[in-house]
């Protein structure tokens, strides 16, 4: 065989496997996000606990854990709203689950309070999934310089210090009984976005989030517990103040629904599908580019932010 045909073949040879992996993952894609199978999350244990579980995603994958017939134990800081969202299961599900309410304030109680309270309030129960979801945002977008000591805080304590002793109170019945799920919902601010100016602490605090999960997941997989980070990107909230616009921006249900079916797979996820074109879309964009919009856009969110706050204190007056 002539040079020439060699070239013409081996040309041929990486020009068809460069066509084909991208068609390969797509079509995994595919079948992760649409076709996997969910697995049991009965196989884990009976009950389920879930940490800022009466608002937005927390109360959406309540709800969802209780169509499956897991138990729950629901965390929060406020009596009255975790009530209201016990009697909103108990009527859905018509009495087929057991619900067990914690009130903690997780940016007031100490890391030692918090675990003794967790440790206590799932004393005999056979918890078997983790979700981490109760989380601190800034109202609206400010400079490091203008973030007061309570929020930041708040901020730290809630993100960073809430999920680290929740996870360390659960983590010896997993442990004893060689099974478990562990789900911390992360953010986009520190996974998949290059920078995010504005909410500075808010997003370290979820980039601590990101390598807690990846490095227990290592610790603990030969243990039979599952650990994964989740990274929602925009969900219609009333931390973000969003609202379901389109398929880009996901209602707390729909995103709950997606991340029900990746709960034991893999370490790192971003389970609703709209979520993960936007990332595919955000990648091809140089970062310099995104910085300067994210930058700009924040810029005008702090601006409108003041004004808001500026008029409701003149209302006050």
């Amino acid at each position: 065989m002539e040079f020439q045909e060699i070239f013409i073949v081996a040309t041929s040879t990486v020009g068809f496997i460069s066509l084909c992996k991208p068609i390969i993952s797509f079509l995994r894609w595919v079948w992760v996000v649409f076709l996997r199978p969910p697995k049991n999350l009965k196989d884990y244990g009976s009950w389920a606990l879930i940490t800022g579980s009466t608002d937005g995603i927390g109360k959406a994958l309540a709800f969802e854990m209780a169509s499956k017939g897991l138990n729950l134990v629901l965390v929060g800081r406020n009596p009255s709203k975790l009530e209201a969202t016990s009697t909103e299961l108990h009527e859905k599900c018509g009495g087929q689950i057991q619900i067990k309410n914690i009130v903690i304030d997780l940016a007031k109680f100490s890391g030692e309070e918090i675990e003794n309270a967790i440790e206590e309030g799932i004393k005999g129960l056979d918890v078997g999934i983790l979700i981490n979801n109760a989380g601190v945002a800034y109202p609206y977008a400010r400079f490091f310089h203008e973030v007061d000591l309570e929020l930041m805080e708040s901020t730290m304590k809630v993100n960073i210090e809430g999920a680290t002793w929740v996870t360390k109170a659960v983590l010896p019945i997993m442990l004893k009984k060689k099974k478990g799920a562990i789900v911390n919902i992360g953010s986009a601010s520190s996974e998949i976005l290059p920078s995010y100016p504005l909410y500075t602490v808010y997003a370290a605090s979820k980039a601590y989030i990101s390598m807690f999960s990846k490095s227990i997941s290592l610790e603990y997989k030969k243990h039979g517990i599952d650990v994964q980070c989740q990274i929602p990107m925009l969900v219609a909230t009333k931390m973000t103040k969003l609202k379901p616009s389109s398929f880009f921006v996901a209602s707390p249900e729909m995103y709950s629904k997606a991340s029900m079916r990746w709960i034991g797979y893999e370490h790192l996820c971003t389970p609703y599908w709209g979520h993960s074109v936007q990332w595919l879309i955000i990648h091809v964009l140089p970062d310099v580019l995104l910085n300067a919009i994210i930058l700009r856009y924040f810029i005008g969110m702090r601006r409108r932010g003041q004004l808001k706050e500026s008029q409701n204190k003149s209302k006050q007056m």
